[in-house]
């Protein structure tokens, strides 16, 4: 007898409906599966065997085929466990007839038959929405997750395949309101998140200025310091002075982890990501990637920062990686079979030493590196990547007497004030922020006066600077203007700008 069982898989973060077509017949007792498996789903077939034995259910004497369709579709992962056992189950006539239709499967079977979670619920329960099925059946872990994009859909959350059976079994499948667990939210409650303050940094007073640009108008920015002088600490409070994400953007966000299987505990994603990866991180986990085509880093800290300390120990490689992402703001990986794109909207925030030994120009301690070795350094952050960061800001080694001094200084919470309100002003002009104006946008939303266009003449003529560095200047003194609530960019906006450009006054010195 033939069964179809719905299911999916993800690709990117996009669902892709797989229908588990299971047929049993005549032949040497075993379970072939066909439809382009990958290993995790071969194995399948013995975790399947294992559950449904241990669960009082015997597999048919006879000759299994499971095909996935469609068959030149990559299938990876452990979710097709409960569709498949359950396609066995209907084909040798243990389920009765339409106990399965209008319903999407997923989950992970253990040898005991309780099913474990598995990544990428919420976009696949975003398509079953959208295709018009009435409820979802994903393992209890995932509940949680599944219900956040259901939208009238019914979410079944199974503990175990034994008990799902026994609930299907029933005539019109009033058996399924026993697996429904009114303990479980259909929301996780907003939690107190305590970020690290700003009130915590002592002095850095033009470098707290810059952060608080860079905020605001959605900028990259580069933290160029000797060890020790707080660059790390200053990233780790960029959160604290972001606006909170938008539901939508939270949705996204989540979606994302969902997809990469880092999730957690399933609930929405309420805070703005930050990711610190190591600068020993290869360039698949950066950018994304590997066998499975997984999302990077770049993904992960979408709609939020990714934090790169000692930027020149990345390989070469994997910061070539970001010129894409940070220009397009999705990262495309192309494989044999297909192409899947992540969205990749970030705020790089990089952090590196003036010289292999990080004493450079320091007032306090001499530098030991040599002219070459300096050059070697500095050579791997190419000038294309050092143009799409907006600012470059030099972070001083803090004097003692600040270090000493008990005033805090401004709170995160004052300065997101500030932020919120220069983004409330770039919404309502471009619904969007200063740092994703388009050259059209630039033009008509930032225009310069006379005095801001011969400044920024002289500063192309002194620095060398490309077209794309000039639009990036010309964005942060817009942000500059609207933090100061300023309606036209004058040329004081565009002298602070330049002021942020220290990698450009170093080529020209050198």
């Amino acid at each position: 007898m033939l069964a179809k069982v719905t299911s999916a898989t993800v690709i990117g973060i996009e669902a892709a409906p797989i229908e588990v077509e299971v047929d049993i017949g005549a032949g040497l007792p075993g379970v072939n599966i066909v439809g382009l498996p990958d290993a995790g789903v071969k194995e399948g077939r013995i975790r399947i065997r294992g559950a449904l034995e241990n669960c009082g259910f015997k597999l048919p004497q006879r000759r299994v085929v499971v095909n996935l369709a469609p068959a030149d579709l990559k299938k990876d992962g452990a979710a097709f466990d409960l569709p498949i056992a359950l396609g066995i189950l209907r084909a040798a006539e243990a389920l009765p007839e339409g106990a399965l239709d209008q319903s999407l499967f997923l989950g992970e079977l253990a040898l005991d038959g309780t099913l474990r979670p598995v990544r990428g619920v919420l976009p696949v329960t975003a398509w079953t929405h959208k295709a018009g099925l009435a409820r979802i059946f994903v393992p209890a872990p995932n509940e949680r997750e599944a219900r956040m994009a259901a939208k009238g859909l019914q979410v079944v959350g199974v503990r175990c395949l034994g008990e799902l059976v026994e609930a299907l079994r029933a005539p019109g499948a009033p058996g399924l309101d026993t697996l429904r667990r009114p303990d479980v939210p259909d929301e996780d409650p907003a939690e107190a998140q305590t970020l690290p303050d700003l009130a915590d940094v002592r002095g850095q007073e033009e470098v707290r200025r810059a952060l608080e640009i860079a905020a605001a108008g959605g900028h990259n920015i580069l933290f160029v310091g000797p060890p020790g002088s707080g660059k790390t600490m200053l990233a780790r409070r960029l959160p604290g002075i972001l606006p909170p994400l938008s539901f939508e953007e939270s949705l996204e966000t989540t979606m994302v982890h969902s997809v990469a299987g880092v999730l957690g505990a399933g609930g929405l994603e309420r805070a703005r990501p930050f990711r610190a990866p190591h600068h020993t991180v290869s360039v698949a986990g950066l950018v994304g990637g590997g066998p499975l085509v997984r999302p990077g880093e770049v993904s992960l800290a979408h709609n939020g920062v990714l934090f790169l300390d000692e930027l020149l120990e990345f390989s070469r490689t994997a910061l070539e990686g970001l010129r894409q992402p940070l220009e397009d703001r999705f990262i495309t990986l192309v494989r044999a079979r297909r192409a899947v794109r992540f969205p990749s909207d970030f705020m790089l925030v990089a952090a590196l030493n003036p010289c292999p030994c990080g004493h450079l120009g320091s007032a306090l301690r001499t530098c030991t590196c040599s002219l070459t070795a300096i050059a070697n350094y500095r050579a791997k952050l190419s000038g294309p990547l050092l143009d799409r960061i907006d600012l470059h800001v030099d972070v001083p080694a803090v004097p003692y007497r600040h270090l000493a001094a008990g005033t805090p200084g401004e709170r995160s919470a004052t300065v997101a004030l500030r932020v919120s309100g220069a983004r409330a002003r770039q919404a309502t002009r471009a619904r969007t922020v200063n740092a994703r104006l388009t050259p059209q946008e630039l033009g008509a939303f930032a225009p310069l006066d006379e005095a801001g266009h011969r400044l920024l003449e002289r500063a192309v003529e002194r620095f060398a600077l490309s077209a794309r560095a000039i639009d990036r200047i010309r964005r942060v003194a817009r942000t500059i203007a609207d933090l100061e609530d300023a309606p036209h960019v004058r040329s004081a906006h565009v002298a602070e700008a330049l002021s942020y450009r220290v990698f450009d006054r170093e080529i020209v010195s050198n």
